[in-house]
């Protein structure tokens, strides 16, 4: 069942791969045919407008899933019967050599996973400036359901069998250390990013004044149109080096978040080269260099 939830995951992935790639063959047709260009740009913004509620249903999801697995790590508490019997469906259930580094990995993953929720939280609620919008029914579960779905991911990657195990500080190994470290490093950036593109429509005195795009300069934003996306990425990899490189279904989830991102970044740096003419030339839409 354990392939089951990777190949998931790798479909989904796919298809906002088939999504990007549609998307680029559009841009690349001559721009007087700006109707039909305008019409698909227009379709796949909406596809990646994400809310405050989505959010908020990670924070308590998320710091739930932490809890439980705290307790049942720590406290010698057992995860709750349902959960136990989803994680046996979409997890693993068999023995592992290592099983209490298995365990603090998915438990720092999901701490940091929870972190990032929150602190996305507070960005949407305290600095963020959004244009308005609306997204159908269909988005918004999807948004809903890949919340729930990628802690309860995180929670499917270690043996069933939580038991209480070495000192914390045995468990902790050097792939830990680095993935924190670019954790801190992508999130530190990604927030600065955002604060850049909310300053754009505020005055010096921190007031909404207007809620037009205009050209952000600095950080992040030298190299890449969209640098909180590149940032989020970063994030998403980073955990993938917390749970010890070879986790294949993490990575999938990362193949996720790499197209997903990707189709965002193309739209705004087509949005951007289409309405500013004086547009830095030199900058990619999504990865420094390479796209």
């Amino acid at each position: 069942m354990a392939a089951l939830l990777a190949a998931a995951w790798a479909l989904l992935a796919c298809a906002f791969l088939a999504a990007l790639l549609l998307l680029l063959l559009v841009l690349r047709r001559p721009r007087g045919g700006g109707s039909s260009s305008s019409f698909v740009c227009g379709l796949f913004q909406d596809l990646v407008r994400w809310f405050t509620h989505f959010y908020v249903v990670s924070v308590f999801w998320n710091g739930f899933l932490l809890i439980c697995l705290f307790q049942a790590k720590f406290l010698g508490g057992l995860l709750p019967s349902w959960i136990q019997c989803v994680h046996r469906a979409l997890g693993r259930d068999s023995q592992s050599e290592d099983i209490d580094s298995e365990h603090f990995s998915a438990l720092l993953v999901l701490l940091l996973l929870w972190l990032h929720s929150c602190r996305r939280l507070a960005e949407c609620l305290w600095t963020s400036v959004f244009s308005n919008g609306v997204i159908n029914i269909v988005q918004y579960c999807f948004g809903l359901v890949y919340y729930v779905a990628v802690g309860s991911t995180v929670l499917c990657q270690v043996p069933t069998n939580v038991r209480n195990g070495k000192e914390l500080s045995v468990q902790i190994s050097w792939y830990h250390i680095v993935g924190v470290m670019m954790y801190i490093w992508a999130s530190l950036h990604q927030h600065r990013c955002l604060v850049i593109l909310a300053n754009l429509r505020k005055s010096k005195s921190g007031n909404v004044v207007s809620l037009s795009h205009n050209v952000p300069f600095g950080d992040w934003f030298e190299r890449v149109s969209c640098p909180h996306y590149f940032a989020e990425l970063l994030i998403y990899v980073s955990m993938a080096i917390m749970l010890g490189f070879h986790n294949v279904t993490w990575w999938c989830v990362v193949l996720y978040v790499l197209f997903n991102q990707a189709l965002a970044a193309v739209l705004c740096h087509e949005f951007y080269h289409k309405n500013f003419s004086s547009y830095p030339k030199h900058r990619k839409a999504f990865i420094p260099f390479v796209f």
